[in-house]
C-alpha cells in the first residue's frame, strides 16, 4: 500500500527533518484493511529515527498531534480504527511550540 506522511511543527525533527515521506506499507499478516492504529506502529518502527516518546503516547499518538487523513481531522473518521487506503495522505502536525 503506497502511502504519504507529512511531518510539521516540528515532528519533522524526529524523522531526520524531512517532512514528506512516500512509503509502502504492507499489511500485517492475516490483515484485511490498515487502521490508523497499525499505521501508527509501523511509522515508529520505519519513520520515526530519534526521541518516539515525542510523537507516540502508548498506542495513539501524543496530546497536541493533530492527525489529518486526506485533509480530514482523524477524530471525525474514527481515530484509531480510521481505515487506511492505498495512495492515502496522513499528515502529523505538532500543535505545541516553544517560544
Amino acid at each position: 500500500m503506497q502511502l504519504t506522511l507529512e511531518f510539521g511543527g516540528g515532528l519533522e525533527l524526529l524523522c531526520d527533518s524531512e517532512k514528506i515521506h512516500k512509503v509502502n506499507v504492507d499489511l500485517p499478516n492475516g490483515v484485511q484493511e490498515l487502521t490508523m492504529k497499525d499505521l501508527l506502529s509501523w511509522v515508529r518502527t520505519n519513520v520515526i529515527k530519534e526521541r518516539p516518546e515525542m510523537f507516540i503516547k502508548g498506542d495513539t499518538v501524543r496530546p497536541g498531534v493533530l492527525v489529518l487523513v486526506n485533509d480530514c481531522d482523524w477524530e471525525l473518521s474514527g481515530q484509531l480504527e480510521t481505515t487506511i487506503e492505498d495512495k492515502d495522505v496522513i499528515v502529523f502536525i505538532s500543535t505545541l511550540h516553544g517560544g
